[in-house]
């Protein structure tokens, strides 16, 4: 997997006239002129070794930007109105794409992509003077460019930034200590919020071991989260420990219930939590039901090979939340974010049984499930294809290949070269970068969450709830380094 990364570029008119020679005006009313570059290098001012080649996103052809080449056109005939500037965009090296509409000059960053998968990025800026400078530039490695367009109207916001903070109550009882990009020791809810962060994600088991993320202890941190301003995402995991697409538990009590009761303990349990939140003046935003559920969930009654009991207690799942808080969103998650076959055939499934739900949710690591590209692609068909926002409500990336504790590590060498960025804090910030700008390009997504952003390594709070003795297998994924420091990769939510 090849760099593609965007860097500043401030572009004016003065830049562009003074440095890369004189603009054409081209095409008014919002059209970028050979948006595609089929006619060549026709109504774009180049430098470098700029070039037009076959190997196009949509047609034949595509704008090669090798390192130091630049592509710039002038838009002019504007309306004062909010503009949205979208390209599709593959390549390695550093590049940029900004947008100048007569006020502050407006960038995107551009994912990384893969060999062979193109990824659009868009970014809007609002024209004050009728007219909009589009630049594409290189400064190292090479870019390729397909599709711009410039259409009026613009992007939708980024609602959700959010940290699934589940593991914070645990790792404080432990002596976990949290410091911001100064190296002051704060509260880490508060430095999340000051950093950006909006939502608050937490889940909830039955009956675990330990006591942490059970119903009281979640509405412990709703408090926490509410009075820093967040809003509240509740993931209800249903076992009384970990689920996800290869466990998927029932909890003890609700082991040898028949298939009613089971249906009636998920509903009894759902609504307990929600209406607790609500009563407490902290109601949940919205609520998952079920965690990485691509192959159902408490099985074998909800197994993917049973969609009838599946459905219907999905179906109560969803009741329960409504009829406990009927302003709370249901989600329904699936992990693999660029497995568009599998979500399909999962949410055809559900659809088809009547399965109620407002928020379509999917996980996405790129050392595991793949490049942007695929989950872009899955993205923009859902949308398409359901109606429905859709939220990234898992995500992470390390910053660091060293241990901090007896447990290893998660994220390791052979993953940091599936995933394709370097193991340091800078490669971690791109990352995650990256995935709010693959999000952000989606028409009806809501934005990212990302997965224990404060799970540093602390002696007692390891990741069995039964086991006291076992440790972290996340700490090089935090964002907050090993001596409690805020990394830079917080500092990407307050930029979106």
């Amino acid at each position: 997997m090849r760099v593609l990364r965007l860097v500043a570029v401030a572009v004016s008119a003065t830049l562009v006239g003074g440095f890369l020679g004189t603009v054409p005006a081209r095409a008014s009313g919002g059209g970028v002129h050979n948006a595609g570059f089929e006619d060549g290098l026709a109504g774009w001012a180049t430098a470098g070794a700029a070039s037009a080649d076959e190997g196009g996103h949509a047609g034949t052809s595509r704008l090669t930007l090798p390192a130091g080449a630049s592509a710039t056109q002038r838009v002019s005939g504007l309306a004062r109105d909010a503009y949205t500037l979208r390209l599709w965009v593959r390549g390695g090296g550093a590049a940029a794409a900004s947008l100048d509409c007569g006020g502050p000059d407006r960038r995107v960053d551009v994912p990384r992509t893969g060999a062979d998968l193109w990824v659009q990025v868009a970014v809007d800026a609002r024209v004050t003077s009728g007219r909009c400078v589009v630049r594409l530039a290189t400064t190292s490695g090479w870019a390729h460019v397909d599709g711009v367009t410039l259409t009026r109207g613009a992007l939708d916001p980024v609602r959700v930034k959010g940290a699934d903070i589940s593991h914070l109550t645990k790792n404080e009882d432990y002596g976990a200590v949290y410091r911001d990009h100064r190296g002051k020791r704060g509260d880490a809810v508060r430095i999340l919020r000051e950093n950006g962060v909006n939502v608050a994600r937490l889940k909830v088991w039955v009956d675990p071991a330990d006591g942490y993320n059970s119903k009281a202890r979640v509405l412990a941190m709703a408090k926490r989260a509410k009075a820093q301003g967040m809003r509240l995402l509740i993931d209800f995991h249903y076992s009384d420990a970990w689920a996800d697409p290869g466990k998927q538990i029932k909890p003890a009590a609700w082991a040898d219930l028949p298939f009613d009761g089971l249906r009636q303990a998920l509903y009894d349990h759902t609504y307990d939590v929600i209406s607790a939140l609500r009563r407490q003046g902290t109601p949940a935003d919205m609520a998952q039901v079920g965690n990485e559920i691509n192959g159902g969930m408490l099985w074998p009654d909800g197994r993917w090979d049973n969609w009838d009991g599946l459905a219907a207690l999905l179906t109560a799942g969803s009741h329960a939340v409504k009829a406990a808080s009927p302003s709370t969103k249901v989600v329904l998650h699936l992990a693999e974010g660029g497995n568009n076959g599998g979500h399909v055939w999962w949410f055809d499934n559900a659809i088809a049984r009547g399965v109620p739900f407002d928020v379509i949710g999917v996980s996405h690591y790129v050392y595991w499930h793949g490049p942007l590209g695929a989950l872009q692609a899955n993205l923009f068909d859902l949308s398409a294809r359901y109606g429905k926002p859709i939220a990234l409500v898992e995500t992470a990336y390390g910053f660091t290949l060293e241990e901090n504790d007896h447990e290893t590590n998660i994220f390791n060498a052979s993953l940091e070269q599936a995933g394709g960025y370097p193991a340091t804090p800078r490669g971690q910030a791109d990352a995650l970068r990256d995935m709010f700008n693959v999000v952000a390009a989606v028409p009806g997504t809501l934005g990212v969450v990302y997965w224990e952003p404060t799970w540093t390594a602390v002696d007692g709070a390891g990741w069995d709830p039964a086991d006291p003795t076992s440790g972290d297998g996340w700490e090089n994924q935090a964002v907050f380094d090993y001596s409690g420091r805020a990394l830079p990769a917080l500092r990407v939510f307050g930029r979106f």
